[in-house]
């Protein structure tokens, strides 16, 4: 059993329960995580170890991604690094995938969203593990498949991808975060989800940045812009204020400042439309937006840090942060579903 007790591990989960979770009592953590409460509390009083099983557990309960918890922190981050090749040899057939076994179409629904909910809280350990997998057999299922199975599980595959992009781009596997966006544009057109296609314009936008390329990037997301539905219902408002508003980043980072300010001005009207939260996986509300014009102003520069300065000066944290906020997911999209199929969730960004 690894000696985690003396390191501080105790203290970061009792700092994570009561703080971070300020309403996640010691026998919540100790329900949720499947956990005696007894062990709970002699965990965080620093009185035993924890073995990797029961540190997963109990950062899976709090939301974390393990290597939250630890004090060697490079652990965590070797074994995410030693786990990617196992997710590109998961895409590397996405196109051939084997034989195996496929779960129903409910499980493989439940499996992507789980993925999500750990992309948003940046459980990347979690991610690299089990979404390899996931890939795997949606890849099989998706070629299996025909009509409208066929158009959810491209949308399955879609948000899967863009779990597994967080993790490559997270840890500085460029190539391998361009190849994953490059699949989400593959299997995107199946979808036949119009929203689905400006979050995927949204997430490609981090190759431009990756490559500098800021120019092309505001090319590219103009152009996705003018493919976007009109801004008529929530959710169109949502996707098209979100592209807007990384538009407005992107500019800023080419140095046009004349298309930053538009973008960030056209973010601006259709954030005050719409209430803050997590929409097919990009977070997008007035808060978002705000953050937004402080990196815009600290990446014009010179005149504009004045600005960036009284932006951060007046801006404070909502409230909100920390409770729980809206989110819509691919599996929830308005393409198969008559309401808006709002769920509730912590966000992380």
């Amino acid at each position: 059993m690894p000696d985690l007790a003396r390191d501080g591990l105790g203290r970061r989960i009792a700092y994570y329960r009561s703080v971070v979770r300020p309403k996640m009592t010691q026998q919540r953590l100790a329900d949720v995580a499947c956990v005696s409460l007894g062990t709970i509390r002699k965990i965080e009083r620093g009185e035993r170890g924890v073995t990797d099983a029961t540190l997963e557990a109990i950062a899976g309960a709090l939301g974390v991604d393990p290597g939250r918890l630890r004090a060697d922190r490079g652990r965590a981050q070797s074994a995410v690094q030693a786990a990617l090749p196992a997710l590109s040899a998961a895409i590397a057939a996405y196109d051939v995938p084997d034989d195996g076994p496929v779960r129903a179409l409910p499980e493989l629904r439940t499996a992507v969203s789980e993925a999500e909910r750990w992309r948003l809280a940046a459980q990347y350990t979690r991610i690299v593990r089990d979404v390899p997998g996931l890939l795997a057999e949606l890849a099989r299922a998706y070629h299996r498949a025909g009509g409208e199975r066929r158009c959810e599980l491209a949308r399955l595959l879609v948000s899967a991808y863009r779990s597994a992009d967080s993790v490559a781009f997270k840890f500085g596997a460029r190539d391998l975060s361009a190849r994953l966006v490059e699949l989400m544009r593959w299997a995107v057109p199946e979808a036949e989800d119009p929203l689905l296609a400006a979050s995927v314009a949204y997430v490609r936008t981090e190759t431009f940045f990756a490559a500098h390329a800021y120019a092309s990037g505001l090319h590219a997301l103009e152009q996705a812009l003018g493919a976007a539905p009109s801004p008529n219902a929530p959710l169109e408002i949502v996707m098209r204020g979100a592209l807007h508003m990384r538009a407005a980043v992107i500019a800023g980072r080419a140095g046009d400042a004349p298309a930053a300010r538009s973008h960030l001005a056209h973010a601006r009207l259709l954030a005050d439309q719409v209430s803050e939260g997590v929409y097919y996986g990009t977070a997008f509300g007035p808060d978002s937006v705000r953050g937004h014009e402080v990196s815009v102003a600290v990446s014009l520069g010179a005149e504009y840090v004045g600005q960036a300065l009284d932006l951060a000066r007046d801006w404070r944290p909502p409230a909100g942060r920390r409770r729980n906020v809206a989110v819509v997911t691919t599996s929830n999209s308005p393409a198969h579903n008559s309401g808006p199929g709002l769920r509730s969730m912590r966000s992380s960004r």
